[in-house]
Protein backbone atom coordinates (compact mmCIF):
# COMPACT_ATOMS: atom_id res chain seq x y z
CA UNK A 1 0.00 0.00 0.00
CA UNK A 2 1.34 3.55 -1.08
CA UNK A 3 1.87 5.59 1.49
CA UNK A 4 0.51 8.65 1.82
CA UNK A 5 1.60 12.47 0.55
CA UNK A 6 2.39 14.32 3.98
CA UNK A 7 1.67 17.85 4.03
CA UNK A 8 2.27 20.98 5.94
CA UNK A 9 0.11 23.96 5.48
CA UNK A 10 1.52 27.31 6.07
CA UNK A 11 -1.19 30.49 6.08
CA UNK A 12 -1.31 33.60 8.73
CA UNK A 13 -5.40 33.22 8.44
CA UNK A 14 -6.31 30.69 10.60
CA UNK A 15 -9.90 30.38 9.37
CA UNK A 16 -8.23 30.27 5.83
CA UNK A 17 -5.47 27.60 8.03
CA UNK A 18 -7.78 25.53 9.60
CA UNK A 19 -10.22 24.89 6.73
CA UNK A 20 -7.56 24.15 4.37
CA UNK A 21 -6.26 21.58 6.94
CA UNK A 22 -9.18 19.93 7.63
CA UNK A 23 -10.37 19.80 4.08
CA UNK A 24 -7.14 18.59 2.69
CA UNK A 25 -6.41 15.78 5.55
CA UNK A 26 -9.89 14.26 4.81
CA UNK A 27 -8.37 12.88 1.42
CA UNK A 28 -7.21 9.39 1.97
CA UNK A 29 -3.87 9.37 0.46
CA UNK A 30 -2.76 13.23 1.96
CA UNK A 31 -1.94 13.36 5.94
CA UNK A 32 -1.73 16.85 7.19
CA UNK A 33 1.44 16.32 9.66
CA UNK A 34 1.40 20.52 10.61
CA UNK A 35 0.42 23.77 9.92
CA UNK A 36 2.20 27.24 10.62
CA UNK A 37 0.96 31.13 10.70
CA UNK A 38 4.06 32.46 9.29
CA UNK A 39 6.92 31.85 7.16
CA UNK A 40 9.16 31.63 10.00
CA UNK A 41 7.36 28.96 11.90
CA UNK A 42 7.05 26.92 8.66
CA UNK A 43 10.56 26.98 8.08
CA UNK A 44 11.26 25.85 11.56
CA UNK A 45 9.09 22.96 10.97
CA UNK A 46 9.34 21.88 8.04
CA UNK A 47 12.78 21.45 8.62
CA UNK A 48 11.84 19.32 11.62
CA UNK A 49 9.34 17.30 9.85
CA UNK A 50 10.35 17.01 6.20
CA UNK A 51 7.10 17.06 4.35
CA UNK A 52 6.49 15.88 1.19
CA UNK A 53 4.83 18.95 0.17
CA UNK A 54 4.42 22.11 2.19
CA UNK A 55 1.86 24.62 1.15
CA UNK A 56 2.66 27.66 1.96
CA UNK A 57 0.69 31.59 1.70
CA UNK A 58 3.03 34.30 -0.02
CA UNK A 59 1.48 37.04 2.11
CA UNK A 60 2.41 36.89 5.48
CA UNK A 61 4.08 38.69 8.28
CA UNK A 62 7.63 38.51 9.45
CA UNK A 63 10.23 36.85 7.53
CA UNK A 64 9.34 36.29 3.28
CA UNK A 65 7.51 33.17 2.11
CA UNK A 66 10.26 33.23 -0.56
CA UNK A 67 13.15 33.10 1.59
CA UNK A 68 11.25 30.27 3.89
CA UNK A 69 10.74 28.78 0.98
CA UNK A 70 14.33 28.77 -0.88
CA UNK A 71 16.01 27.64 2.75
CA UNK A 72 13.61 24.56 2.91
CA UNK A 73 14.43 23.65 -0.02
CA UNK A 74 18.26 23.73 0.79
CA UNK A 75 17.86 22.39 3.59
CA UNK A 76 14.74 19.92 2.97
CA UNK A 77 15.54 17.96 -0.50
CA UNK A 78 13.21 15.90 -0.72
CA UNK A 79 10.16 18.35 0.40
CA UNK A 80 8.37 20.24 -2.35
CA UNK A 81 7.04 23.77 -2.38
CA UNK A 82 3.18 25.41 -3.68
CA UNK A 83 2.76 29.00 -3.60
CA UNK A 84 -0.62 29.70 -3.07
CA UNK A 85 -1.61 33.57 -3.27
CA UNK A 86 -4.46 35.69 -4.22
CA UNK A 87 -2.21 37.43 -5.99
CA UNK A 88 -0.44 36.47 -9.66
CA UNK A 89 1.59 39.59 -11.09
CA UNK A 90 4.77 38.58 -12.57
CA UNK A 91 7.49 39.57 -9.87
CA UNK A 92 5.80 37.18 -7.90
CA UNK A 93 6.11 34.10 -10.46
CA UNK A 94 9.76 35.21 -11.46
CA UNK A 95 10.58 34.89 -6.93
CA UNK A 96 8.53 31.62 -6.90
CA UNK A 97 10.56 30.32 -9.92
CA UNK A 98 13.83 30.99 -7.94
CA UNK A 99 13.09 29.38 -5.04
CA UNK A 100 12.79 25.86 -7.24
CA UNK A 101 8.87 25.77 -6.56
CA UNK A 102 6.89 23.04 -7.99
CA UNK A 103 3.83 25.16 -8.02
CA UNK A 104 1.99 28.18 -7.95
CA UNK A 105 -1.50 28.02 -7.40
CA UNK A 106 -4.21 30.91 -6.85
CA UNK A 107 -6.62 31.16 -4.13
CA UNK A 108 -9.81 31.17 -6.92
CA UNK A 109 -9.03 27.63 -7.23
CA UNK A 110 -11.52 24.91 -6.35
CA UNK A 111 -10.29 22.67 -3.96
CA UNK A 112 -10.05 19.73 -6.47
CA UNK A 113 -7.12 21.54 -8.31
CA UNK A 114 -5.92 22.15 -5.32
CA UNK A 115 -5.78 18.42 -4.28
CA UNK A 116 -4.86 17.55 -7.44
CA UNK A 117 -1.81 19.57 -7.48
CA UNK A 118 -0.59 18.19 -4.21
CA UNK A 119 -0.73 14.80 -5.87
CA UNK A 120 1.09 15.77 -8.65
CA UNK A 121 3.93 17.83 -7.39
CA UNK A 122 4.39 14.47 -4.49
CA UNK A 123 5.30 12.70 -7.74
CA UNK A 124 8.04 15.45 -8.84
CA UNK A 125 5.65 17.17 -11.43
CA UNK A 126 5.06 20.19 -11.42
CA UNK A 127 1.53 22.38 -11.49
CA UNK A 128 0.33 26.37 -12.07
CA UNK A 129 -3.27 27.74 -12.21
CA UNK A 130 -4.02 28.83 -15.66
CA UNK A 131 -3.69 32.42 -14.96
CA UNK A 132 0.13 31.45 -14.12
CA UNK A 133 0.69 28.73 -17.05
CA UNK A 134 0.16 31.50 -19.51
CA UNK A 135 2.80 33.62 -18.32
CA UNK A 136 5.43 30.69 -18.50
CA UNK A 137 7.47 29.46 -21.24
CA UNK A 138 9.57 26.30 -21.24
CA UNK A 139 13.50 26.74 -23.28
CA UNK A 140 17.02 25.46 -22.70
CA UNK A 141 16.75 27.10 -19.19
CA UNK A 142 14.20 25.46 -17.96
CA UNK A 143 10.67 26.94 -16.80
CA UNK A 144 10.87 30.44 -16.84
CA UNK A 145 8.43 34.07 -17.53
CA UNK A 146 7.15 34.17 -21.03
CA UNK A 147 8.48 38.04 -20.57
CA UNK A 148 11.86 38.47 -21.16
CA UNK A 149 11.97 42.59 -19.90
CA UNK A 150 14.28 43.49 -17.26
CA UNK A 151 14.12 45.93 -14.67
CA UNK A 152 16.53 47.57 -12.31
CA UNK A 153 15.21 45.10 -9.58
CA UNK A 154 17.08 42.51 -11.59
CA UNK A 155 20.61 44.10 -10.82
CA UNK A 156 20.22 42.66 -7.30
CA UNK A 157 21.19 39.53 -5.41
CA UNK A 158 18.63 37.25 -4.02
CA UNK A 159 20.36 38.53 -0.53
CA UNK A 160 19.70 42.36 -1.67
CA UNK A 161 15.99 41.65 -2.88
CA UNK A 162 15.52 39.92 0.08
CA UNK A 163 16.48 43.34 2.39
CA UNK A 164 14.72 45.08 0.09
CA UNK A 165 11.34 43.03 0.65
CA UNK A 166 12.34 43.65 4.16
CA UNK A 167 12.74 47.18 3.89
CA UNK A 168 9.77 47.95 1.98
CA UNK A 169 7.62 46.13 5.14
CA UNK A 170 9.28 49.29 7.12
CA UNK A 171 11.60 47.12 9.49
CA UNK A 172 13.80 48.41 11.11
CA UNK A 173 17.81 47.45 9.98
CA UNK A 174 17.69 45.38 13.25
CA UNK A 175 14.53 43.45 12.73
CA UNK A 176 16.36 42.57 9.38
CA UNK A 177 19.15 41.40 10.56
CA UNK A 178 17.77 38.97 13.19
CA UNK A 179 15.38 37.86 10.37
CA UNK A 180 17.93 37.26 7.92
CA UNK A 181 20.15 35.69 10.65
CA UNK A 182 22.59 38.40 9.93
CA UNK A 183 24.21 40.94 11.89
CA UNK A 184 23.31 44.49 11.38
CA UNK A 185 26.58 45.38 9.98
CA UNK A 186 25.98 43.38 6.92
CA UNK A 187 22.53 44.01 6.23
CA UNK A 188 24.26 48.00 6.28
CA UNK A 189 26.40 46.86 3.81
CA UNK A 190 23.15 45.20 2.05
CA UNK A 191 21.01 48.52 1.63
CA UNK A 192 24.28 50.31 0.90
CA UNK A 193 24.74 48.11 -2.26
CA UNK A 194 20.90 48.16 -3.06
CA UNK A 195 21.26 52.29 -3.01
CA UNK A 196 23.85 51.97 -5.73
CA UNK A 197 23.05 49.79 -7.90
CA UNK A 198 19.36 51.41 -8.15
CA UNK A 199 20.82 54.96 -7.75
CA UNK A 200 18.26 55.33 -5.08
CA UNK A 201 19.40 56.79 -1.77
CA UNK A 202 16.67 57.45 0.41
CA UNK A 203 14.62 54.40 2.58
CA UNK A 204 10.98 55.69 1.66
CA UNK A 205 11.90 55.99 -1.98
CA UNK A 206 13.64 52.45 -1.80
CA UNK A 207 9.85 50.86 -0.22
CA UNK A 208 8.33 52.81 -3.00
CA UNK A 209 10.36 51.57 -5.57
CA UNK A 210 9.90 47.88 -4.29
CA UNK A 211 5.88 47.92 -4.44
CA UNK A 212 6.20 49.11 -7.60
CA UNK A 213 8.26 46.34 -8.96
CA UNK A 214 5.71 43.63 -6.88
CA UNK A 215 8.20 43.25 -4.09
CA UNK A 216 6.06 43.91 -1.56
CA UNK A 217 2.46 44.83 -1.23
CA UNK A 218 1.57 48.72 -0.87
Amino acid sequence: MTSAISLFVADDHSLVREMLAGQLGRERDIEVVGSAASAEEALERAVALEPDVVLLDIDMPGMVSFDAAREIRRRCGRTHIIFLSAFFHDRYIEEALRTGASGYLTKNEPPESLIDAIRKVSQGVSCFSPEVQTRLVVDVTGLRLRSSQRTRASMLTDRELETLRYIARGMAKKEIAELMHLSVRTVDSHVRHIMNKLSIHDRVELARFAIREGLAEP
